[in-house]
């Protein structure tokens, strides 16, 4: 995983060049909805570094989008808006065994109650760093 300023984002896709959009992802085969986009809390990642024994980046999280002042578990079942893209919050996306085989042991139990949300894409554009997060009124 490496930071990238901005990403295209896709409808019915994901992040132009994301190992799920191109399908090469190890669960990529995989059916459902929240596929498209993962998004993680900074404040998350922080506080699974304050706990004994366990250092995590934030790109090692292999989440898509890393956000800050933003409380992802209210987004679930929302629209949302990140730069020009809009977004429909899905599910938690809660830290794995496979999470955990990539860094080191502790981080699944460290990330606990903050691994994220996956959300799919409901209009193209493009996401860049410092984009706020709106949420949108109405139904998701």
């Amino acid at each position: 995983m490496e930071s990238q300023a901005e990403r295209r984002a896709v409808a019915g896709s994901g992040l132009v060049g994301d190992r799920y959009a191109t399908k090469t992802g190890a669960f990529s085969e995989r059916e459902g909805a929240g596929r498209e986009v993962t998004l993680i809390a900074r404040e998350a990642v922080a506080a699974a570094n304050e706990r004994p024994g366990v250092t995590i980046g934030e790109e090692e999280t292999r989440r898509n989008l890393v956000t800050e002042g933003v409380d992802l578990g209210r987004l679930i079942g929302k629209r949302f808006k990140v730069g020009d893209t809009v977004m429909v919050g899905v599910r938690d996306c809660p830290p794995c065994g496979y999470l955990e085989g990539l860094t080191r042991p502790g981080v699944r139990a460290a990330l606990e109650g903050g691994g994220g949300l996956r959300a799919d894409l409901l209009q193209d554009g493009t996401v860049r760093v410092g984009d706020e997060i709106v949420e949108l009124p109405g139904p998701a």
